[in-house]
C-alpha cells in the first residue's frame, strides 16, 4: 500500500447501550468497534480513514465524532443532520473532523433528499460536500438539482445500482456524465452490494472502469466496513482492496484513488 492510503467509507456502530439505535432503522447491526476497525487497517496497511455516520444512529453523531477522535488526526468523517441543524452544531462537527453530510434514501434512519438544497446552502462556505446513498437509476431526475448545488456531491458505492441493469442504463450514464462534468465524486466501494457474481464480483469491473475513465481525479475507495445490513455472507476486506488491481492497474492511478484524491476531498495533509 502507498503511504497515507485512505479508506474513505466505513462505520463505527454502537454499543447501543451507550449510543442508542433509532426506532425507524431498517436493520439492527452488531456492535462494530473502533478498535476492530483499526486492527483491520493495520492488517491492510491503511493509514487514513473516513468514518461515516450509520443510519441506525440517526442524527446523533457522537458515535462518529468519538471514533474520529479515537482514530486520531488521520481520520475525517461524514455526519447526518436535518435541515434545521443550528450553526453551533455545524461548527462543532467541523471541529470534530466532519467534512460532509450524508443523505440516505435507501435505509431508515437517514435524512432524505428534501434536505438536499437547504443543507448544501448551509455548508457552502465550509469546504464540505453532500454524500448521497441512492440508487443510480434515480439520477436522471435528480441530476439537474445536483448540477445547481454550491458544493460537490459524493455518490456512495458506485451508484448502488444492480449491475444487471447494465452500463447503458440511463441512470448510470447520468452518473458518468456528472463525474465527467465535475459535479460528482464516486466511492469505488460496495461492489458486493451491486454484483450478481460472488464472492469476487467480476461483473462490477466494467462499471468501475467506466467511472474511473470519466473522472479519475474524482474517484475514492472504501471498504464499507463492517458491511452492515448483509444477511447471507460477509466479504473479505482484502478482496475488496485487491479489486483495485482490476479497476485501476496503473500504480499512479491507484495511488491517486487511495491517497491524492482523498486528501483533496477530505482535507488531509497533501
Amino acid at each position: 500500500m502507498p503511504p497515507r492510503a485512505c479508506d474513505c467509507h466505513a462505520h463505527v456502530i454502537g454499543p447501543p447501550e451507550r449510543f442508542p439505535y433509532v426506532a425507524e432503522r431498517s436493520y439492527t447491526p452488531p456492535t462494530a468497534t473502533l478498535e476492530a476497525y483499526q486492527s483491520l487497517h493495520r492488517v491492510l496497511g491503511i493509514e487514513r480513514a473516513v468514518i461515516v455516520q450509520p443510519s441506525v444512529h440517526g442524527t446523533d453523531n457522537q458515535v462518529t465524532l468519538d471514533a474520529i477522535a479515537g482514530y486520531g488526526p488521520n481520520a475525517r468523517g461524514v455526519a447526518v443532520v436535518d435541515a434545521a441543524v443550528d450553526e453551533s452544531e455545524l461548527a462543532r462537527l467541523n471541529d470534530g473532523g466532519i467534512r460532509g453530510l450524508r443523505l440516505n434514501v435507501l435505509f431508515g434512519g437517514g435524512v432524505g433528499l428534501h434536505a438536499l438544497e437547504p443543507l448544501a446552502e448551509r455548508i457552502a462556505d465550509m469546504s464540505w460536500h453532500i454524500q448521497l446513498l441512492l440508487d443510480a437509476r434515480n439520477l436522471v431526475e435528480l441530476a439537474p438539482r445536483l448540477r445547481r448545488l454550491p458544493v460537490p456531491a459524493v455518490v456512495d458505492h458506485m451508484g448502488y445500482m444492480n449491475v444487471a441493469n447494465g452500463i447503458s442504463h440511463p441512470g448510470f450514464q447520468t452518473l458518468i456524465d456528472l463525474v465527467r462534468d465535475g459535479v460528482c465524486w464516486v466511492k469505488l466501494s460496495g461492489n458486493y452490494r451491486i454484483s450478481a457474481q460472488r464472492p469476487l464480483f467480476p461483473d462490477v469491473i466494467p462499471f468501475a472502469r467506466a467511472l474511473i475513465e470519466a473522472g479519475p481525479e474524482r474517484m475514492v475507495w472504501g471498504t464499507d466496513w463492517p458491511h452492515p445490513a448483509l444477511n447471507d455472507f460477509m466479504p473479505n476486506d482484502g478482496d475488496l482492496l485487491d479489486a483495485l488491481d482490476e479497476y485501476a492497474p496503473d500504480p499512479d492511478l491507484k495511488r491517486a484513488i487511495l491517497v491524492d484524491n482523498p486528501a483533496q476531498l477530505y482535507g488531509f495533509e497533501r
